[in-house]
């Protein structure tokens, strides 16, 4: 029978916990001295809670709405069900946590990976395939235990959800932990699919987690929360299992919802805790976690009591962090943090990690100089301003394609993208007479700010779908520690009603937020608001900005954003000062915080493999992948043991892949970033070297916009080569990483 084990923390007994476990853990390599580590008592991690352990057993897909039909990796879909499966509840206003993980996990598992059959899915890779991609694995499903456990309990917004899945398959004679935080703003489960589902097949310890972001919903309306679990409740009942709850008094949310009414605060922007400055350190926190697991399970019992024994330990233990985009960056900065040994080596897929300094160093592509290594936030907020009207520039233009890529054009955003131009070039910000003109300028601009020309046709696809407008919007209030009251810029998240107006979130969309969501302000259920719109408050796409009469897509709202990166207004260039719309302090802020989460490029000599898609327009290569492949070499010259891999046709979003216009265009990442995991593996287990640094020349699937045909190895995928040839060969000659066309 399934157990489960759950503790609830009031705020005073987690307060004390936290002050126990403080005294007592001392962290790793704590003791009285060599001769006797393997038996000190297995206390959990200092400021670690853990609030539960279930045995998830399920061998074969059943309604998994118990932990009985449950598993670690599907949640009890299995391999069918993660592509085909719909979500339920037995109840979708009062959802059990049980059924929220279940339906998490689902969403999660399709947010990041292609799930059609033409695409790979099920036949290159999925629960069903084995580590020499065989189909040999079934349905695919993990028995095994989960423990689940909180960073920082109690104490301020900065809580980190970590998840550790042991399998019934790890062996402890070779024990071994994939540490995976999440990717984007997602939650726990965020690596599942890309990340877990590899861990889980080769027998290690799974040490899922947040990183401090996730689903955490405040409904500022009716003070509503995520509670650890996804359940929801009041803040004042939820207490110390609340997710996030916004900072603020009694008084402060009735006059908010006063002027502002309908808004909800979000945690990765709102938390005011900056969260990113700690993703490396979470990610160790994570590590430490699933150490005290393995012990707790595996461990040797202390004589006659109920303490088990510390066996376990980072210097007889595999510890690879692995990860992607956001997660990818969070496993670098773990690897750069890691004073303790804790990790072994990394493995990042198209992270995003900017290096602290470009000076001394650069990047070439085919031999030509490019801008390289420009912040997250920098490059996001100018994308921001001029990604619209480039979206309309003929090289940028999908024709007359009506495809999920030409989303603009299906969606009927071109004319206000128009409009964007027209305010741009009023403002001095593009040139040119028409809008033909001013867009093939912004494009000019974006390519010389870190784009390349393989990206032109992504910018309508990112641009419509808001990636740009969401991301500014959040990174902004998260560097600078914002709350929500601050209406950072006159932008504010909100569920909206048919013309786009700010509208109460439905409560059964609410409810089930935990497993749909992706803590971003996507849509779902809330997305970006411009507060100050003609007409009041509109969604950002329907917003009709006030100092232009124009839809132009919340233009100044982009201006101001903008104007907290650089410090300067972009129309004018001068400074801001304490009465400017940004205020210099705000301005300040922001480039604080985005000051702290600059990377050191020092990996500690770990072993590393960076994996990235040529196309990714997101967060583009030459700012992201290659950028910190050439500082890492540049800080740590012949002792750098990291890899770069660049793979052509693909692109950030694995699970757009299923969609007209992606399919034809480009290829699955995870395929590679797989094979990069079994490369690593093979290196640290038997001394296999590791590829060299190389561009991987890939070929899209072609055919029909929403029926391309099946992709194979071998008409589309070529292999990573242990030794490249030399036109593929990405080198670093001691200044300069060189990366072939």
């Amino acid at each position: 029978m399934p157990q489960q084990r759950t503790v609830r923390l009031s705020a005073a007994a987690a307060a004390l916990l936290c002050l126990q476990l403080a005294a007592h853990a001392g962290g790793p390599g704590h003791g009285h001295g060599p001769d006797d580590r393997s038996v000190l008592p297995n206390l959990p991690p200092a400021g670690v809670a853990s609030l539960s352990r279930t045995e998830y057993r399920a061998t074969s897909p059943g309604p998994g709405t118990s932990a009985a039909t449950q598993d670690l990796l599907t949640a009890g879909w299995g391999k069918t069900g993660l592509a085909t499966g719909v979500a339920g509840y037995a109840d979708a206003a009062n959802p059990t946590a049980l059924e929220l993980r279940r339906n998490a996990i689902l969403s999660n598992y399709r947010g990041l990976i292609d799930v059609t059959a033409n695409g790979g899915y099920g036949r290159l890779y999925g629960p069903n395939i084995d580590l020499d991609g065989h189909d040999t694995l079934g349905e695919g499903l993990v028995p095994g235990v989960e423990y689940l456990g909180v960073v920082d309990v109690p104490g301020g917004n900065r809580r980190v959800t970590t998840a550790v899945q042991l399998p019934d398959s790890f062996d402890p004679a070779k024990p071994c932990i994939v540490v995976a935080p999440s990717s984007g703003s997602r939650g726990v489960y965020g690596g599942i699919g890309t990340v877990a589902e590899w861990g889980l097949k080769r027998g290690c310890a799974v040490a899922l987690s947040d990183a401090g972001k996730g689903m955490g919903l405040h409904d500022l309306s009716d003070d509503s929360v995520h509670q650890i679990d996804g359940t929801r409740d009041t803040s004042r009942n939820a207490g110390a299992l609340s997710h996030f709850s916004a900072r603020m008094g009694e008084a402060q949310r009735t006059a908010f919802n006063a002027l502002y009414p309908n808004r909800v605060a979000l945690k990765h922007a709102h938390a005011e805790t900056h969260s990113e400055r700690d993703w490396g350190t979470d990610t160790l926190a994570a590590a430490r976690y699933a150490l005290w697991v393995l012990n707790q399970e595996h461990g040797p019992r202390l004589g006659h009591s109920h303490l088990k024994g510390q066996h376990f330990r980072p210097d007889n233990t595999l510890v690879i962090a692995a990860s992607v985009s956001n997660g990818g960056t969070a496993v670098l900065r773990a690897a750069e943090a890691d004073t303790e040994g804790l990790i072994d080596a990394v493995v990042a897929g198209e992270p995003g990690a900017t290096p602290r300094s470009t000076q001394g160093y650069g990047v070439q592509q085919g031999g030509v100089p490019v801008a390289f290594g420009k912040p997250l936030l920098d490059y996001f907020s100018f994308a921001n301003l001029y990604q619209p009207c480039a979206a309309l520039a003929a090289e940028a233009s999908m024709g007359g394609e009506l495809s999920f890529h030409n989303y603009m054009t299906l969606t009927g955003m071109n004319p206000r993208a128009a409009n964007r131009c027209a305010s741009l070039a009023q403002a001095g910000l593009v040139n040119g007479a028409d809008t033909a003109a001013q867009a093939a300028d912004a494009l000019a601009r974006l390519r010389a700010y870190g784009w390349g020309p393989y990206n032109d046709t992504m910018h309508n696809a990112h641009y419509g779908l808001g990636n740009a407008v969401i991301v500014t919007s959040m990174y902004a209030n998260g560097y600078g520690r914002f709350s929500v009251l601050d209406n950072l810029c006159g932008v504010s998240f909100a569920g909206v009603d048919a013309t786009g107006a700010p509208a109460p979130i439905p409560a059964a969309a609410k409810a089930v937020s935990y497993a749909t969501g992706n803590g971003t302000a996507n849509g779902v259920p809330a997305t970006v608001i411009v507060n100050e719109a003609v007409g009041g408050a509109r969604r950002w796409d329907l917003a009709v900005s006030p100092g232009t009469a124009l839809a132009d897509l919340g233009f100044e709202a982009a201006l101001c954003q903008r104007a907290l990166v650089t410090g300067t207004d972009p129309r004018t260039g001068v400074p801001l000062t304490a009465r400017s719309t940004p205020t210099r302090q705000q301005s300040e802020a922001v480039r604080q915080g985005i000051r702290e989460v600059l990377a050191s490029g020092h990996l500690r000599h770990k072993p590393a493999l960076v994996i990235a898609g040529r196309s990714d327009a997101l967060l583009p290569v030459n700012n992201a992948g290659r950028a910190y492949a050439a500082f890492n070499h540049a800080v740590e010259g012949a002792a750098s043991r990291l890899r770069y891999i660049e793979v052509s046709n693909g692109q950030h979003f694995d699970g757009f892949l299923g969609l007209a216009g992606f399919d034809t265009r480009y290829i699955p990442l995870h395929v590679y970033f797989v094979d990069g995991l079994n490369a690593m593996y093979a290196h640290l287990s038997g001394g296999a070297p590791l590829p060299a640094s190389q561009l991987v020349r890939t070929t899209p699937r072609g055919g029909t916009p929403g029926a391309a045909p099946a992709l194979t190895r071998a008409a589309h995928l070529l292999p990573i080569a242990t030794v490249p040839a030399a036109a593929d060969a990405i080198t670093f000659d001691g200044k300069v990483l060189n990366v072939p066309n």
